[in-house]
């Protein structure tokens, strides 16, 4: 049984992340941790501008069952983020559109503004290599990553960008950051 107050918060949560251009209307992923062993994340299918409870499911970790088959394709991701790094309560998965596009011509992003120095100071953009052999890949090397990284956050060069944190809070204040910081530095480079 679904837990109706997180489907809410990540539901509110969602269209926010979407309006703001962190999701795509069947692009992205979001998930909270309900045990030691079991997650909700949004089913391969969510419209994140409209979630209800059927387009969340829940997963055992360490079990695959018929439910994996309609999550999102990040579920396995997600499930690795979990069960590596413990103080990781909320994930998140997204393609924002000026921090994606500022990954083409850089390898790390080094912020100008207030927020995004004092929150980051700089952040390296991770290339992932073939994409070709991405998603068998990906579950290890982002939390490898994540686990060795202070800023809960991965920036993967044409993919998206990873963030978990205990407080959903501080998660999308990080994401809010780090999108808003790439797009100040793109219209800074326009000129």
């Amino acid at each position: 049984m679904i837990e109706k107050n997180t489907v809410k918060l990540l539901s509110d949560l969602s269209l926010t992340m979407f309006r703001k251009n962190f999701f795509g209307i069947y692009h992205g992923a979001i998930s909270a941790k309900l045990d030691h062993h079991a997650f909700m994340i949004n089913t391969a299918d969510a419209i994140f501008d409209e979630m209800s409870e059927q387009y969340f499911c829940e997963l055992n970790m360490n079990k695959r069952d018929y439910r994996w088959k309609i999550a999102s394709i990040e579920s396995n991701v997600h499930a690795s983020i979990y069960n590596h790094i413990h103080e990781a309560k909320y994930v998140a998965f997204g393609l924002p559109i000026y921090t994606t596009a500022y990954t083409f011509d850089h390898d790390r992003i080094v912020f100008n503004d207030y927020f995004g120095k004092t929150t980051f100071g700089e952040l390296p953009i991770y290339d992932p290599g073939n994409f070709d052999t991405w998603y068998d890949r990906s579950a290890l090397e982002i939390t490898k990553y994540l686990k060795e990284s202070d800023s809960h956050i991965m920036v993967i060069k044409g993919i998206g960008t990873y963030a978990y944190d205990r407080d959903i809070n501080d998660l999308i204040k990080k994401v809010a950051i780090l999108e808003n910081s790439c797009r100040l530095l793109s219209i800074k480079s326009s000129f």
